[in-house]
């Protein structure tokens, strides 16, 4: 894919509002990997390569294993995923893919584990990323 623009360039506001939401990511009830996890896989159904290459090398420098990360887009293969992390990564892509709806299962698992405050983090994590998936992806940014 080709570099279209640079938005910071084009429209600064709107990149300061997406650097400004993007700060309710940190500090949440996530701990670093949970949240990291939230990011590439998100990127991953999304298609972002500019995403899935930060938050790799991100969820690498917070300690997630290379194991882990490899097969993240197979979760539900592997048992290298707490039962935690699985409602994480369920959510996020019900949330990612949101023509299916979020199933009440699905919702209610991540508040068994999360409880409500930790699950609204959980979601607007993924709505962040899922903003930035579609910023990346539409004007062409480039993994370096």
């Amino acid at each position: 894919m080709e570099k279209r623009f640079t938005l910071p360039a084009v429209h600064p506001a709107a990149w300061s509002a997406m650097m400004e939401l993007s700060k309710l990511t940190t500090g949440t009830s996530l701990n670093p990997i949970e949240t990291e996890l939230v990011k590439i896989r998100a990127s991953q159904v999304n298609g972002c390569a500019f995403c899935i290459d930060m938050h790799t090398k991100d969820a690498r420098k917070k300690g997630e294993t290379e194991q882990r990360i490899y097969t993240l887009n197979a979760w539900r293969d592997t048992g290298f995923f707490s039962d935690r992390e699985r409602a994480l990564l369920a959510l996020t892509e019900e949330v990612t893919l949101i023509q299916g709806h979020v199933k009440d299962e699905t919702f209610k698992a991540a508040v068994a584990h999360f409880g409500e405050k930790g699950t609204a983090e959980i979601i607007m994590a993924i709505v962040i990323i899922n903003a930035w998936n579609r910023i990346a992806i539409s004007t062409g940014m480039q993994p370096v």
